[in-house]
């Protein structure tokens, strides 16, 4: 048991967070995000646009960006979304939800953008 080491992350450190689906791999880069919208759209999932504050983000509410996207297939109109959501709270985490309407649950949920 020795080799087990305290994992960095605390809870009062808001950047030491991990949040969603990947937070405990490093970040991704603009082709990752892109495969990962792809891939959301490929499953059939409704794509929404969710953002918090830092101090709030574990909380089960997070705000609504507008109104989910229900059937859309572009992934440029989608990261344009999460892109003026990031512009509009810069100081608030932006994450993106894949909504299963089969199986009335979240497929993915990732944040994109951490607070600034």
């Amino acid at each position: 048991m020795s080799n087990i080491s305290e994992f960095p992350a605390k809870r009062d450190s808001l950047k030491g967070r991990k949040y969603e689906t990947f937070s405990y791999l490093p970040p991704m880069d603009a082709k990752r995000i892109r495969k990962q919208v792809q891939y959301l759209i490929d499953q059939g999932w409704n794509p929404a646009v969710e953002h918090s504050e830092p101090d709030q983000s574990e909380s089960d509410f997070w705000y609504l960006w507008k109104l989910p996207m229900f059937g859309e297939k572009d992934v440029d109109t989608i990261l344009a979304e999460l892109e003026a959501c990031h512009g509009a709270f810069p100081k608030h985490h932006v994450r993106l939800i894949g909504y299963d309407n089969m199986r009335q649950t979240q497929g993915s949920a990732m944040v994109i953008y951490r607070a600034a």
